[in-house]
């Protein structure tokens, strides 16, 4: 596994992890109150390693990066559509714009 290819499992394994923090405090199986950073923290990590990932096409012969790229526009907006506590429905579709483009730069990344 190449560096770049290393980034974008770290960036797609963040998200995952992010993804499945918010669902099981969604679906009421983990109780986040006293840890709610955690949350936040998790989307710090996947922003900055998707950014990372997406750098790849500046300093490799990667091209997966290009296909991460759209995922930072749900990323970025993600802070402004609302709080999973208050609009509960937009934020998850917001997180979820993001997923294909995660696939999509895996799938590219490791196709042989």
């Amino acid at each position: 596994m190449t560096f770049p290819e290393l980034v974008l499992v770290l960036a797609a394994g963040a998200y995952a992890v992010n993804a499945a923090f918010g669902a099981s405090v969604r679906l009421r199986w983990l109780d986040s109150t006293r840890f709610r950073w955690v949350h936040h923290g998790l989307y710090i990590a996947t922003f900055l390693l998707t950014v990372a990932a997406i750098s790849s096409v500046l300093w490799s012969s990667s091209r997966a990066g290009w296909y991460l790229l759209p995922a930072v526009v749900p990323l970025a907006v993600l802070p402004y559509a609302g709080s999973a506590h208050k609009h509960p429905g937009r934020h998850i579709v917001v997180a979820l714009g993001a997923l294909p483009f995660y696939i999509l730069g895996l799938a590219v990344a490791f196709s042989v």
